[in-house]
């Protein structure tokens, strides 16, 4: 798989931003797993020894994850991929700051970060790409910050033709199993802290992973 993935998954939600955000505009309500995942984050940024500080949404959309964290205490901020959904985000949360960037290439300074969440954002990235976004990550977190990444479970990987609104996309939708994003969470420098699985027997499982960077 070449860099036009990149190009494939910012035009396909350029596309469908408006009615992406339609969907998911209140689907936390009906996630209490997530929400308390979201939760602990939170709890784990004010309690980190990096410092209360600004939060990164990574992936962000149309930035309801990023509005939720700013509710529970957190100064959140949003990066995304589709210039379309950065302008989704700014109009339904206008008070919240949103920006457009590749998590490949991340425009954060180092150490510039008290906690970086990737909900559900990390799907369209190609297994060989991920080393590469997890150390920007790292590097953008400061020593001690927490990170909260969010994904589906499973193997294998199908394209994406049609999305929200029967809207054209062309996105390659990656599921992968816990011990091999962890794997390469320790690879990259993290510390694996904690795991939970959300419906697991379920026809499209997720995990939510817990790390930390340390010092080292």
């Amino acid at each position: 798989m070449t860099v036009d993935w990149l190009a494939d998954t910012r035009t396909s939600y350029d596309t469908v931003a408006v009615s992406y955000a339609e969907r998911v505009r209140t689907a936390l309500a009906g996630e209490p797993y997530l929400r308390a995942g979201l939760g602990v984050f939170a709890e784990l940024v004010r309690g980190a020894a990096a410092g209360d500080g600004p939060v990164a949404d990574v992936g962000c959309g149309p930035g309801h994850v990023t509005a939720h964290l700013h509710t529970l205490g957190v100064d959140a901020f949003g990066v995304d991929l589709s210039p379309a959904m950065v302008d989704v985000a700014r109009r339904d949360h206008p008070g919240l700051r949103f920006a457009v960037g590749s998590m490949t290439d991340l425009p954060l300074a180092d150490s510039s970060v008290a906690g970086l969440v990737a909900f559900w954002s990390l799907i369209h990235v190609p297994d060989e790409a991920v080393p590469t976004v997890l150390g920007h990550f790292r590097r953008v977190l400061r020593p001690g910050g927490p990170l909260l990444l969010g994904f589906h479970v499973g193997d294998g990987s199908r394209l994406k033709t049609e999305g929200y609104g029967g809207h054209p996309m062309r996105v390659h939708v990656h599921r992968r199993r816990p011990e091999q994003v962890a794997g390469w969470l320790r690879d990259a420098g993290f510390a694996v802290s904690a795991e939970l699985l959300i419906d697991p027997d379920g026809s499209l499982p997720g995990a939510l992973l817990f790390a930390g960077r340390g010092d080292g």
